[in-house]
């Protein structure tokens, strides 16, 4: 289970530049009707960096928040910050303000790019606004930018900071090198057939790993990224049709939202060739609904933390559907484990186990959260032992990353993803601590102990549930409260008093047993 050696790493941008140079007249970008060749976008990107130099008084920042809205100058600013030697923090619009000043003050940003004035509650940061005022005169020329300087990256050096959520009630921040992301291009963009021609969906929001994949598996490649209106996503067959998208990542969940509605029609999306879904479990269910809206498609179901650069297992579909496996949950496998990355499957005890915790370790592994505090429990040195230490450190390169995920071993090496060790869920694919939402709901007045599960609707889609004792509240006081500090996926569906909460014969809160009594008063 060892991995292999990779060449000498590139820095993300020069990903794109090798494209810009020898692809300048190929569209790479196509965003609310508009389209940009790699050489316009290139062009962009460098008067918008000569921006930033001015705004941050004639030096590179060193991280630099960005928002998440879609639009041209948001991609070109991406490019600037990375063209900079800088790294890209993205601060997704739909965050309360207090969670997005939390994550500028733990990310240390010198630069706020935004598409809209800063929120009053959040930190002192110079702000450079992306405005249609910007976009005009850098189209025009007028900034006139000076030639830039040589940016010197290492391969060391963070490309990007992205925020999950956090067990404490703070989002832990994920830091990922420039190396990482070199070693996993290098495998994705072959692997995939990506190139001139091919045209890239992004589907996902740009404070979540999957959209990098989109990115700069598109520009690293000479293919074009097509994003789509916010609308769209949930009639997926539409705008792969109009739009002849080759490539496709997702949750699964947006299968089952398309479905419902009759939108996966058998036949309608010709033109894709590769579907990749993440993010969440993969049915048998959900992946003949999309094969027969695409038939001419390679569908595989992917793997992977956020701490692990994207993805780090996949599972290729057999071309007929009569040799998918049968697994004992239903779900389709995450199948092998990358081969440049090394990985173990051990019980409660630490041995190799056929059903056990997974861990990972190698080149696309982070070099720690940006809170050292953060890596306590999550890392485990080179002989699978704890790390001794019960204060703040950074693991090194041997140091196995504890997934939390509980993963059965079928015959050959394939990996079945069979659920969480933690209390950690995925909410439409976004990675959710329940600890997180249990720490805010504890700290509202008058509230004694708390416990948030999560629970599957008939539609596929998975929701939280919070159940607490102590004065009952109005559930719109509570959902006010948590959506002032949580992202929307993260504050519960719903709120239910209770006078106490199931126990086990432990005396420890029994989640399995609330579950079903929630459940109950929800059917």
């Amino acid at each position: 289970m060892t991995g292999r050696e990779h060449g000498t790493p590139r820095e993300l941008h020069d990903w794109f530049a090798v494209s810009a140079q020898e692809h300048a007249d190929l569209v790479a970008l196509e965003v609310g009707g508009e389209r940009l060749t790699y050489r316009q976008l290139d062009e962009l990107a460098t008067a918008l960096a000569a921006e930033i130099l001015t705004a941050h008084g004639g030096r590179a920042p060193r991280r630099v928040g960005l928002t998440t809205a879609p639009g041209v100058l948001t991609y070109a600013a991406a490019l600037a910050v990375l063209r900079l030697g800088a790294a890209v923090v993205p601060l997704n619009t739909a965050f309360p303000p207090a969670r997005l000043a939390t994550i500028a003050r733990t990310a240390g940003l010198e630069l706020h790019l935004t598409d809209r004035a800063p929120a009053p509650e959040g930190p002192e940061i110079p702000a450079l606004l992306l405005s249609d005022d910007l976009l005009t005169r850098l189209r025009d020329g007028r900034t006139a930018p000076d030639p830039l300087p040589p940016a010197e990256v290492a391969p060391g050096d963070i490309a990007y900071v992205l925020f999950t959520s956090g067990s404490t009630g703070t989002p832990k921040g994920v830091p990922i090198a420039h190396r990482s992301m070199d070693a996993f291009l290098r495998y994705v963009i072959d692997r995939y057939a990506l190139g001139p021609g091919c045209r890239m969906a992004q589907n996902s929001g740009l404070a979540f790993d999957a959209s990098v994949l989109e990115m700069f598996g598109a520009w690293g490649s000479g293919a074009t990224l097509v994003v789509p209106p916010r609308a769209e996503l949930p009639k997926p067959a539409r705008f792969v049709g109009r739009e002849g998208i080759t490539h496709w990542f997702s949750v699964p969940s947006v299968i089952t939202m398309a479905d419902l509605t009759g939108g996966l029609t058998s036949g309608s999306m010709p033109s894709l060739r590769w579907t990749l879904f993440g993010g969440e479990q993969l049915t048998v269910q959900q992946a003949r609904a999309w094969r027969r809206a695409a038939p001419h498609t390679v569908i595989e179901n992917v793997y992977g933390p956020t701490e692990l650069t994207i993805l780090s297992s996949q599972y290729r579909l057999p071309d007929r559907t009569e040799d998918w496996p049968d697994t004992a949950n239903g779900t389709l496998p995450i199948g092998e484990v990358y081969p440049h990355l090394d990985h173990q499957v051990v019980d409660e005890d630490g041995r190799t186990a056929d059903v056990g915790e997974l861990r990972l370790r190698g080149v696309q592994r982070f070099a720690g959260y940006l809170d050292e505090k953060d890596n306590r429990g999550r890392f485990l040195d080179a002989s699978g032992r704890p790390v001794e230490t019960d204060g703040p450190y950074v693991p090194d390169e041997k140091h196995w990353y504890r997934t939390g995920d509980l993963v059965q071993v079928l015959e050959g090496g394939t990996l079945v993803h069979l659920g969480r060790l933690d209390q950690q869920v995925k909410i439409m694919g976004q990675r959710v601590e329940i600890g997180e939402a249990e720490a805010v709901l504890r700290e509202q007045d008058d509230i004694g102990q708390v416990a948030v599960v999560a629970l599957r609707d008939e539609d596929g889609q998975t929701r939280l549930e919070a159940a607490y004792t102590g004065t009952a509240r109005p559930a719109a006081e509570l959902r006010q409260a948590l959506s002032a500090r949580l992202p929307r996926y993260m504050v519960p569906h719903r709120f239910t008093h209770r006078t106490e909460l199931p126990l086990n014969h432990n005396g420890k809160l029994d989640r399995r047993v609330l579950a079903d009594q929630l459940a109950a008063i929800r059917n």
